[in-house]
């Protein structure tokens, strides 16, 4: 499923499927979210990370339960900084 961003000047590419997500950026650089599987704690957590050439630069875990938190944060942070 892809989708236009409307609030911005520019428009992201947006693939969601299932336990996945992905913003393509400029430059070649993609933002992707996914569900993964901690072996040695046996939980689950959701990965943020910054990808370029198939490599991840930057990760962050975070617990499931602060996703839609976060998700609501950021547009109200958007809104009130007119992003």
């Amino acid at each position: 499923m892809e989708e236009n961003d409307t609030k911005s000047d520019t428009k992201s590419e947006i693939i969601i499927e299932e336990g996945f997500a992905e913003i393509k950026m400029g430059g070649g650089w993609f933002l992707t979210i996914s569900l993964a599987t901690s072996e040695k704690y046996e939980n689950e957590y959701v990965e943020i990370a910054k990808e370029r050439g198939g490599q991840k630069k930057v990760r962050f875990n975070l617990n499931p339960k602060y996703i839609r938190d976060l998700g609501e944060t950021l547009i109200k942070f958007a809104d009130a900084n007119n992003l």
